[in-house]
């Protein structure tokens, strides 16, 4: 059996200030080939030049990666305020279509930092724009310095619920993880389960209830040495497990009807 290809959702940069790009970081690349067993395929975020029936049909399961801008607040009925950030627009515009498409479909999705906001908006939750600023919260974000792996050392840990799905795929209720995020959910909807918290409350993992396939999302970036890491390495190992069922059920001839 083939891989399976897996859409990695990109991002819009410019480089040096000027030259417009869509890209994603390789660690995603590298979780997605060396520990899923997928072939990574980086997804323009652009509405104008993607469909999304036709990327579900090319790809068997899609990570909504980590990054920067933050989804608009208008996509969850808030107006936005100076604490919300950056915005990408065209990321907001293929990336929530997709998830909805993806959950309904029972196709395999992975949310990662942003991409677990994501999975929260498209599926009807609002966000907090800076979890900080809350009583009795703590500073999720990432150390503004220090080396790459200062800032994504392990930096709490995640409590998820006895016999959830994030239990069957570690085999243990409380794993540690980093920690880089300033946003958070607020109103979860009643389709979204919140099945790991951090020691301050803040939800750190989810699913959507009653999906037909695997749509497990976490806010920290487990594709950090996701080859090497106790938690890591199971989650893209169980995404891929889900992707490659994917393919199975694609393969499989269609039973012909009088």
């Amino acid at each position: 059996m083939r891989r399976p290809v897996i859409g990695i959702i990109g991002n819009m940069y410019l480089i040096n200030d000027e030259y417009p790009t869509h890209a994603a970081g390789t660690m995603n690349s590298a979780a997605v080939a060396e520990v899923a067993g997928g072939l990574p395929l980086i997804v323009p975020t652009d509405p104008a030049l993607v469909d999304i029936d036709e990327l579900m049909e090319v790809c068997d399961g899609f990570v909504f990666t980590g990054a920067r801008p933050n989804v608009h607040p208008e996509e969850y009925g808030h107006a936005p305020t100076e604490a919300h950030g950056a915005f990408d627009r065209g990321r907001d515009g293929v990336a929530l279509p997709l998830i909805r498409a993806c959950v309904d479909r029972g196709q395999p999705i992975l949310g990662i930092c942003r991409g677990f906001q994501e999975v929260a908006v498209a599926m009807g939750c609002t966000l907090h724009p800076e979890i900080r600023d809350l009583p009795g919260r703590d500073n999720h974000r990432m150390p503004p310095d220090g080396t790459l792996e200062e800032k994504f050392e392990m930096r709490h840990v995640v409590t998820v619920s006895e016999d959830g799905p994030f239990q069957q795929i570690w085999g243990k209720t409380e794993v540690l993880t980093n920690s880089l995020h300033g946003q958070g959910i607020m109103e979860a909807s009643d389709r979204i389960v919140i099945d790991g918290h951090a020691p301050d409350g803040t939800p750190e993992a989810i699913y959507v209830k009653d999906a037909p396939g695997f749509t497990l999302s976490v806010q920290w970036h487990p594709e950090w040495q996701a080859g090497i890491d106790p938690v890591s390495r199971p989650l893209f190992e169980a995404f891929g497990q889900a992707a490659r069922d994917w393919v199975s059920r694609k393969q499989q001839p269609q039973k012909l009807t009088a």
